[in-house]
């Protein structure tokens, strides 16, 4: 079926500045003379940006070519609602459409999928949008533990007592195609070995991706996971808290980097980060940031291309008082769609360009 794609939403907007430091540039201290990250706190990556010194432990993928970070990425026409922005994410529309569709479904529309144990995405955490439609069968896995005593208490009966009724026949028939997908999940978690390194537990984050490894591990035939790291919604005294969260995000990649390899897994998988949008380029009065626009995104994998893709937005050139974005994230997701599963999705770009991202 081609690689996994690991999905790691930062819900309420990571902000950008802060993660991937555009150091030499004075207008950034301009920008941030209270939260901006000092220069001796930059790992540095070229001569003009680097990393967040809490992200260190991923300089271990840096080195090795297997990270890359996305600049720059936006939409045009940006919206700033939480809940209205992540919906754009999550159907690749366009800021003035509505879809109901999400993005890994609609690459998958048209498509006949191999029926494996009968799941072809998986969500550990709240937001089960980027694939849901028609054309995939999506297990929302909360609590692995409580899924795993809940398939163990359900019965596969072959969906028959419906007499003549098509309507009842077919829903009996779904019920049995559910409760079979449950059990196989359920016998292939369980003789799943337990990551070799273990994850942080600080958030919730660390239990999804001790999840997503033994999925992995297991060879459970999925196309997506989906996990998330929630406090991302900084707007007042944002140093502390963007920090230990940045810290936990980097540790615990950097653990799931481990485990894969150590699996022979890593390049059958591609990682990635996303979050609603960035903050605003000026700090505000409460130490903190506002919503923004754009932001950088990482990818990790085995067969991802490493280093700095796209172009970094201006300071100086703002719009708004916002960071421009370089990079259209339907071409983020088109790039994935072809590299991981082999599937061509314009995502309603007029002009899609596949970005050099994945080898």
């Amino acid at each position: 079926m081609g690689r996994v794609l690991l999905l790691i939403e930062l819900k309420g907007g990571n902000d950008g500045l802060n993660t991937l430091v555009p150091y030499a540039d004075p207008k950034y201290r301009e920008l941030r003379g209270g939260i901006g990250v000092p220069r001796e706190r930059v790992v540095q990556l070229d001569e003009r940006v680097g990393l967040h010194e809490k992200l260190l432990p991923l300089m271990e993928s840096w080195k090795a070519g297997d990270l890359a970070i996305l600049q720059g990425v936006g939409y045009p026409y940006p919206n700033r609602s939480h809940f209205r922005s992540i919906e754009i994410w999550d159907t690749a529309s366009a800021s003035s459409q509505t879809l109901s569709e999400g993005w890994v479904a609609q690459a998958f529309n048209g498509t006949p999928i191999a029926k494996g144990i009968g799941v072809d995405c998986i969500v550990a955490d709240t937001n089960a949008l980027p694939s849901t439609g028609p054309s995939l069968r999506t297990i929302v896995m909360q609590d692995a533990e409580n899924f795993l005593r809940q398939a163990d208490t359900i019965g596969t009966s072959s969906g028959t007592g419906a007499g003549g009724n098509p309507a009842l026949q077919h829903l009996l028939a779904v019920r049995h195609e559910i409760n079979a997908a449950a059990a196989g999940l359920r016998d292939r978690l369980r003789s799943a070995p337990a990551p070799v390194e273990a994850y942080g537990q600080e958030f919730l984050l660390g239990r999804q991706l001790d999840l997503a490894t033994r999925l992995l591990t297991a060879k459970v035939p999925v196309v997506a996971i989906k996990v998330a790291l929630g406090g991302f919604d900084t707007h007042a005294n944002q140093a502390p808290t963007h920090e230990r969260l940045l810290s936990f995000l980097a540790t615990n990649l950097a653990t799931l980097r481990k485990n894969l390899i150590g699996a022979g897994l890593w390049k059958d998988v591609v990682v990635m980060t996303y979050s609603e949008f960035g903050r605003r380029a000026r700090q505000n009065a409460s130490a903190g940031t506002d919503h923004g626009t754009s932001a950088p995104h990482l990818v990790l994998g085995g067969g991802v291309k490493g280093g700095l893709h796209g172009i970094h937005p201006s300071l100086t050139d703002l719009q708004d008082g916002d960071l421009m974005h370089t990079v259209d994230f339907r071409n983020v997701f088109a790039t994935l769609a072809q590299g991981c599963w082999g599937q061509s999705c314009d995502f309603g770009l007029r002009q899609p360009q596949r970005l050099g991202f994945l080898t």
